[in-house]
């Protein structure tokens, strides 16, 4: 088979980091349109900044890079320095950037290359808020029969919020982003925190990072070890969850996870609630199945997995 077409929309963000080192290590599987970056984790010039510095890790500076939206739909900025750093890449000594910002808007390029290639064809993979996509679905309504699937982290149900008791910050931040995309009906499949707090990187999955004696190995070692201190204190976990690479990991061995196609809805109208991922998991409601919820993971093979591509970077 050829590889997937892929568009990745991020944040960058270490998980976000990984995940994008994980698509570029695996081209047998993915290709790599383009990455789209979005305010989220840290404002729109960090998460341009950073998957550059990404792309250049990975010996890919020839990827392109599109900067989007700094701001979501209709409400101000919530970022994560807290968690990832002041610059969200915090942990590993990287360089500046040197190959440029390609040029024109994320959201352009999006609409574009969907409507460039043949329907179906292409698979957008959001890492972060959704308002890049949900800014193209609503400027280009016609593009969104043309989008094979969404693959997306964000969400959460049993294990609820992560930045309020409710809700999980990538769909906390943008929350009528999240809904636009939702009701899109583009098939969607959802990474939530259930799953992706299965993922955690404990000291001896970061030690095989280490060992791999690569600046790739190396580098996302020195990631987790940063933000890893932030989940330890606040769930008392093992280490850090990789939340985003759960994206890439679906895209190459769907076989990893397990989960319900349900009908999910996003809150926007409460202020104790906003954002959360309403899943009805257990199908008491009628309304229509709109997403493949996931809610279990292989982590021991998802880790496998992980080691092994970013050795080959």
């Amino acid at each position: 088979m050829s590889p997937r077409k892929i568009i990745i929309d991020t944040d960058p963000g270490q998980d976000d980091a990984v995940a994008i080192l994980l698509d570029l290590a695996s081209p047998d599987e993915i290709e790599v349109l383009g990455i789209t970056a979005v305010a989220g984790n840290v404002p729109l010039a960090l998460t341009a900044r950073n998957a550059r510095i990404i792309c250049e890790l990975a010996g890919r500076p020839d990827m392109p890079v599109f900067a989007g939206c700094d701001r979501p739909l209709k409400r101000p900025l919530v970022t994560a320095e807290h968690v990832h750093g002041k610059t969200g890449l915090d942990g590993p000594d990287l360089p500046e950037p040197t190959m440029p910002l390609a040029d024109g808007h994320a959201v352009d390029f999006i609409i574009d290359c969907l409507r460039r290639n043949a329907p179906g064809s292409v698979t957008l993979c959001p890492l972060g808020p959704l308002t890049n996509l949900a800014t193209a679905l609503q400027k280009a309504p016609d593009i969104a029969a043309r989008i094979g699937q969404i693959v997306l982290m964000g969400g959460a149900y049993f294990e609820v919020g992560n930045i309020t008791p409710a809700a999980e910050f990538n769909i906390y931040v943008d929350p009528e982003a999240a809904d636009i995309v939702f009701k899109s009906g583009v098939p969607l499949v959802v990474m939530p925190l259930d799953v992706t707090h299965q993922a955690l990187v404990t000291s001896e999955r970061n030690d095989a990072f280490r060992a791999l004696g690569t600046p790739v190995g190396l580098a996302v070692a020195q990631m987790t070890d940063f933000f890893e201190r932030f989940d330890k204190e606040k769930y008392g976990s093992l280490g850090a969850p990789l939340h985003d690479p759960c994206v890439t990991a679906y895209l190459i061995d769907p076989e990893l996870f397990t989960g319900r196609h349900i009908n999910v809805e996003i809150e926007t109208g409460s202020d104790l609630t906003l954002g959360m991922t309403v899943a009805d998991w257990w199908g008491v409601t009628d309304r229509a199945a709109n997403a493949t919820f996931m809610g279990r993971i292989d982590a021991e093979g998802f880790f496998s997995l992980l080691t092994e591509r970013l050795a080959r970077l």
